[in-house]
């Protein structure tokens, strides 16, 4: 082996790594979109737990990538700890599949049969109708660069093959092999190679690589294949870093399941081989063996450590104890990017915690305005700080969220849910202006006539009910439901227009105050937007559910008009039924509205 093969082995190993890479981030992001209803059904018992984790991973093809989405699950709430571990398991199954195909390059056969069976002799026809895709249609793009993923991965296997080749004829190469019979140096070889490029299913394939020169035996694989599922635990726990004490519970689970394995299988083996005496130990060992004992080791340890599940989640509560205090609250994980559906999903979930939270605030704003009281002004701010807090880290996420390729219903999503959150936090907004309002009046010792109590009292009623529609349905993405939202909201514009138009004549008559004019004027007004901000809310869910575009409601309302306005109207007139002093007034026509 000469300075030049050394380039060729650098060369291979790049293009391995590269190819691993394009494939796995492209089966991962077209993948993600079916992750979340997956998760949902298949994680309420561990034996689905484990078949999830092995399936992802093996469609992913890297444990890493399906330990750090499981990280970012437990991170963000979506995932608990407990339903974490089974998956993690089955993800340690899933990465064998990799060490499965990259085997097939040791087929030596000369049918026609076995050989279609190569990668040497496929994998260049995957990367012509791959390139041919990709410049054909953007629209599959994730399935060419899976398939020009695979190809470059086979082609840098290949390269990896031939460079090595004449290790085999240097006696050097083959003592330096007998270094690692030793289980320890094994073990940390084989860990230290697999932390470093971050993928067991990488450092397995080298080590297949290397099987081919014939210089391998099973006494020195073995360790290092045992060292290379210690290692892949790097990457959970680099993702672990900056995330809550669950998602830290996470990597510890994944490394003391490694390592608890590791040791059980070694002390196993060679209790065995000293007992027994195998004689398959200084065999050399192929690629397709490998695979074997890889498959091997992690059915057994999954097998072995699975009824103890329970066990490791304590021993992840101890490595990773709790602390005095409360933890900051983590809204968002930025390991979810990579699966936009999820990480929608996530946000919608938040979004709908904002909303109820709106509702809250509002509903305790209401309550000042009979009895004010400085605790409960006191939890409306507190509220109000709250959601401005969601939005926030909300709108950020979302927009990191629009950068990444995304579907057409994802992005119709994301602009619905960032509009969204800007109305739910503007209805917070008023709810701490009501309070105010509240405190204005308690404070200067002033109330309202019974005619403006009573008034206030049925558009309060009013806003309170088209607030409660609206949380409900933008929760349950209620599209019939929204339809009744835009009559009341029309039907409150009348009360503040009709109750502003009282107060006016009873100033005339000395009734009322201007001081309490101002004063009221501020209650209606927060009230009246309110009211707007739900009707907004309502036109995006109805708009983007059948036409994907957003409107005002403004422009919903001319829509309902030009259209089937009779069951509008139908509802526009039961509002007006519905509060005592809507009844008075007229219905609408084209000059009022």
């Amino acid at each position: 082996m000469n300075i030049y093969d050394v380039f060729h082995l650098l060369g291979g190993l790049a293009m391995f790594l590269y190819g691993m890479h394009v494939m796995g981030d492209a089966l991962e992001k077209k993948a993600g979109k079916r992750l979340k209803p997956i998760l949902e059904q298949l994680t309420s018992t561990p034996v689905k737990g484990v078949v999830l984790g092995a399936g992802v991973t093996a469609v992913v093809q890297s444990s890493s990538a399906t330990t750090v989405m499981i990280v970012g699950f437990v991170n963000s709430g979506i995932m608990m700890l407990r339903q974490a571990i089974p998956v993690i398991m089955g993800a340690n199954i899933g990465t064998t599949i990799t060490a499965w195909v990259l085997s097939l390059t040791g087929i030596r056969a000369d049918t026609f049969l076995l050989t279609l069976l190569k990668p040497s002799t496929f994998s260049p026809l995957i990367a012509f109708a791959g390139i041919i895709m990709l410049m054909a249609s953007r629209k599959k793009k994730d399935t060419a660069s899976i398939m020009l993923g695979f190809a470059i991965l086979m082609f840098g296997m290949d390269q990896m093959s031939d460079a090595v080749s004449g290790l085999a004829k240097m006696p050097e190469f083959r003592q330096m092999l007998l270094l690692f019979s030793n289980p320890v140096f094994g073990v940390l070889a084989g860990a230290l190679v697999t932390a470093i490029i971050q993928s067991s299913s990488a450092s397995v394939g080298i080590l297949q690589a290397i099987s081919n020169t014939g210089a391998l035996s099973y006494g020195a694989a073995l360790p290092i294949i045992m060292g290379q599922n210690i290692g892949t635990c790097v990457t959970s726990v680099i993702s672990a870093i900056g995330a809550n004490r669950n998602a830290k519970r996470v990597a510890a689970v994944h490394l003391s399941f490694n390592i608890i394995g590791t040791i059980l299988f070694l002390t196993v083996f060679y209790l065995l081989d000293w007992i027994i005496g195998f004689s398959f130990t200084s065999n050399a060992i192929s690629a397709f063996q490998i695979a074997v004992v890889h498959t091997v080791f992690n059915v057994t340890v999954t097998l072995v450590l699975f009824p103890f599940i329970k066990q490791l989640e304590w021993l992840a509560h101890k490595v990773v104890s709790d602390k005095k205090g409360n933890e900051k609250l983590e809204l968002l994980d930025t390991r979810l990017l990579n699966t936009p559906a999820i990480a929608i999903s996530r946000c919608s979930q938040l979004t709908q915690e904002m909303a109820a939270f709106a509702k809250e605030a509002f509903d305790l704003s209401l309550s000042l305005l009979d009895k004010y009281d400085e605790k409960v002004a006191q939890q409306v701010e507190e509220l109000e700080q709250k959601i401005d807090h969601y939005e926030d880290r909300l709108g950020e996420y979302l927009v990191k969220v629009s950068a990444e390729n995304m579907s057409q219903q994802e992005s119709r999503d994301v602009s619905k849910l960032l509009r969204c959150i800007g109305d739910f936090e503007r209805i917070s907004d008023h709810a701490l202006n009501i309070s105010e309002v509240a405190f204005e009046l308690d404070t200067k010792s002033i109330k309202f006539s019974d005619e403006a109590v009573k008034e206030t009292g049925t558009m309060r009623t009013a806003v309170s009910e088209i607030l409660g529609l609206t949380v409900e349905v933008f929760s349950g993405n209620d599209v019939d439901l929204a339809r009744k939202v835009e009559p009341l909201e029309e039907v409150v514009d009348k009360l503040r227009t009709n109750i502003k138009a009282n107060h006016v004549e009873r100033l005339r008559t000395g009734a009322c105050t201007i001081e309490l004019g101002f004063v009221l004027s501020d209650l209606l007004t927060n009230l009246e937007r309110v009211s707007d901000h739900c009707s907004n809310i309502a036109a995006n869910v109805i708009e983007m559910e059948l036409s994907g575009t957003l409107m005002t409601h403004e422009q919903m309302r001319d829509i309902h008009k030009s259209q089937a306005g009779t069951e509008y109207q139908s509802l526009y007139e039961s509002y007006l039924q519905k509060y005592d002093l809507a009844c008075s007034m007229a219905k609408p026509d084209e000059s009022e509205t």
